[in-house]
């Protein structure tokens, strides 16, 4: 439940909406996601997290993140460590979790409402934290893939659970289909 006067703040887990929203077959699309929750409450901050390939020619998400940038969205970025999976394929890891934590822990008390995009269920103690410092805290995921991208003690803790499915309509844009030359997948280490 949201409150129009409240104040708001996003915390998005790149790596892990993307996983989420690509497990329930489609993309986000982050203009209509910040105009929702823009429409909730009074939005102080919308934070977004990844890692990026530093000496990378062309990153796949480097478009987005500077979109992201120039339309409203704090991003919050660190490089990435790249590896092969077994299958051959590039894969990128870079863990924004200490990231998140810090920079929500310094706004809780300007804020009273944050909204966490992500299933990790290393976010418990934070979100607890949070609920100790008066701070209400929502969490956007999905149980509804196979397997379920949330974690079962985070969506217990949250004030209130939103599942990622329920907002497609609003904030969900049929899937991109990849370029050819495109193997870059986001990893989010557990």
């Amino acid at each position: 439940m949201f409150y129009r006067d409240e104040r708001l703040a996003l915390f998005i887990d790149g790596s892990n909406l993307f996983a989420a929203a690509k497990a329930l077959g489609f993309d986000i699309d982050y203009k209509l996601l910040r105009q929702e929750f823009m429409r909730r409450g009074k939005m102080l901050r919308a934070f977004y997290y990844t890692a990026l390939l530093e000496n990378d020619d062309y990153s796949p998400i480097r478009p987005l993140v500077d979109w992201l940038n120039y339309n409203g969205f704090t991003m919050v970025t660190k490089p990435a460590k790249e590896y092969i999976d077994s299958q051959g394929r590039r894969k990128v890891k870079g863990n924004m979790d200490i990231e998140l934590a810090v920079n929500a822990m310094e706004l809780a008390p300007h804020v009273d409402h944050m909204v966490l995009f992500s299933g990790d269920g290393d976010f418990r103690p934070l979100v607890e934290s949070l609920q100790r410092q008066g701070v209400r805290v929502s969490v956007v995921s999905t149980i509804r893939s196979h397997p379920p991208m949330i974690s079962d003690d985070l969506r217990r803790q949250a004030d209130n659970f939103i599942e990622l499915e329920e907002l497609k309509d609003v904030v969900g844009r049929p899937p991109r289909e990849p370029r050819d030359d495109e193997t870059y997948t986001a990893d989010a280490e557990s």
